[in-house]
């Protein structure tokens, strides 16, 4: 069975593997601050190629952020030796492959290497994907960007190892929201049996993803749900839910990494009157990054673009500096707008 993706031409698709195919090296790229989709798919797509029978290339694979760290709750995802810091990564790459970034800067300090590739294979699913690459892979309809790894692996030819499968499924799991999302298609659960079939254990994935965090985790939710504030009147009367996530939340809770606080959106989403819900990270240098969540009704996709963002219609962020109030109140002007 081979993995389609019905938003991308069958044309784009053979120019990227007659890309690949001839590639000596093969330098690969995910967004800033990554997630399990983004890690995930590059570093599976990156042990495929690494592995690769016959015609193993040489590869490269990073992210733009200084300093370079590595979410602790993504570390065990096969692959990891590939990674290299982005001091490291080559100024002009003849071949780069980038994965669930729909914009250049969304690459960091490596959207220069981006710039000066011979060759630049985006693979993404965002709408808001500014098809940047010498050659797009982009389907909004993707559940995930890890269904379009898959899709390209098998047009590559490569089998899928359980080292592969790992990555991909947890950027599958992650994007589908567990398979709650709507994006769950009978194809999504095709694909995930593709790749649990290969050997990898589910509940190890869902372990490392959802079921694992210090003490101090709790320190910094009770934190964040005492000062949730509902707006039943926002959002065009479908209501708003949001809190913050301060840098003394985390330093409280054990000096924890901000990547610790990206759960903290999918228990405030919960709330029953809202429609809506938003919560600002407080970043190390204090900047906000802000998620964004819809149930049904509101494209908050549209309306982080605007603030300079963006993401899907249910899934959305977007960074911005000054006070929580004044944050706030430039998504509440975005959200009333929103369709």
């Amino acid at each position: 069975m081979t993995a389609g993706s019905v938003g991308v031409a069958e044309a784009d698709w053979a120019r990227a593997v007659k890309v690949l195919d001839g590639a000596d090296q093969v330098c690969l790229a995910c967004h800033i601050r990554p997630d399990a989709d983004a890690l995930g798919s590059m570093l599976a797509v990156a042990t495929a190629l690494s592995n690769r029978p016959g015609r193993p290339a040489e590869v490269v694979a990073s992210f733009g952020d200084e300093p370079f760290a590595l979410p602790d709750i993504l570390r065990f995802l096969p692959g990891l030796s590939l990674l290299r810091p982005p001091d490291r990564y080559p100024p002009r790459p003849a071949v780069m492959v980038t994965f669930d970034a729909a914009s250049a800067d969304r690459l960091g300090v490596l959207a220069g290497p981006a710039e000066a590739a011979d060759e630049l294979v985006v693979l993404d699913h965002h709408a808001s994907n500014t098809g940047f690459g010498t050659i797009n892979l982009v389907d909004p309809s993707a559940a995930a960007t890890a269904v379009l790894g898959a899709a390209l692996l098998d047009r590559l030819g490569i089998a899928l190892t359980a080292d592969v499968a790992l990555g991909l499924y947890a950027g599958l799991v992650t994007d589908t929201g567990s398979f709650k999302f709507s994006s769950t298609t009978p194809a999504v659960h095709e694909l995930a049996a593709r790749l649990i079939a290969t050997g990898i254990d589910p509940g190890v994935v869902s372990r490392h993803l959802y079921d694992t965090a210090p003490y101090g985790y709790l320190e910094m939710l009770a934190a964040a749900l005492g000062r949730a504030v509902l707006e039943p009147d926002s959002a065009g009367g479908l209501g708003l839910v949001w809190t913050t996530v301060t840098r003394a939340d985390r330093d409280h809770g054990g000096h924890l990494p901000l990547d610790a606080a990206e759960s903290v959106i999918d228990v405030v989403r919960r709330t029953e009157e809202a429609e809506v819900a938003a919560v600002l990270k407080e970043d190390d240098d204090g900047v906000w990054q802000v998620s964004v969540r819809s149930k049904e009704l509101v494209d908050v996709g549209a309306a982080c673009t605007a603030l300079g963002g963006g993401g899907h219609a249910r899934a959305a962020g977007f960074s911005a500096p000054g006070r929580p109030s004044a944050v706030i109140a430039a998504l509440r002007q975005q959200l009333a707008a929103s369709p």
